[in-house]
């Protein structure tokens, strides 16, 4: 059951009224439009997989939206911290990348060029690899191959 809580809307938006609890860290939100968290999403998935499958877990243990807000709070600031390194180390090939992606309705294949320099950029200073989750262990993952075919 659930009890009846009032809110405020500020332009169309909900703002909740009541803090979080005393025992929840806060963290800030990361702040990224859809581009620029869809073209670091592979690096995040190597960056904060160990946080975020702690995460899916504790979801999958319990029904409580409460249960599991200390291990979301690990995810985000894991992803706020990868978003600082790419800001720090690689902004010029992410921010070319994703605005491609913005560009391009968030479509890979458009956008392969660009791709590449920012995940040499990453791999080079971050020391984090791309991979795509199912790929055959005997296929080039796409975004390897030299002449991509789209059909």
């Amino acid at each position: 059951m659930t009890t009846h809580r009032e809110g405020i809307f500020v332009e169309k938006l909900w703002v909740e009224k009541d803090p979080l609890p005393a025992d929840v860290p806060s963290v800030p939100e990361i702040g990224c439009t859809s581009a620029p968290l869809t073209s670091m999403a592979f690096f995040f998935n190597s960056a904060c997989k160990d946080y975020a499958e702690d995460f899916v877990l504790c979801k999958k243990e319990s029904g409580d939206p409460a249960h599991c807000l200390k291990e979301g709070r690990k995810v985000t600031r894991c992803g706020l911290d990868l978003v600082a390194k790419l800001k720090a180390n690689c902004e010029e090939t992410w921010k070319t990348h994703w605005e491609c992606l913005d560009m391009n309705n968030q479509r890979f294949q458009k956008c392969r060029p660009q791709e590449r320099a920012f995940n040499d950029c990453v791999f080079t200073k971050l020391g984090l690899t791309k991979t795509i989750p199912d790929t055959p262990e005997d296929k080039v993952p796409v975004h390897l191959k030299e002449n991509p075919m789209y059909k």
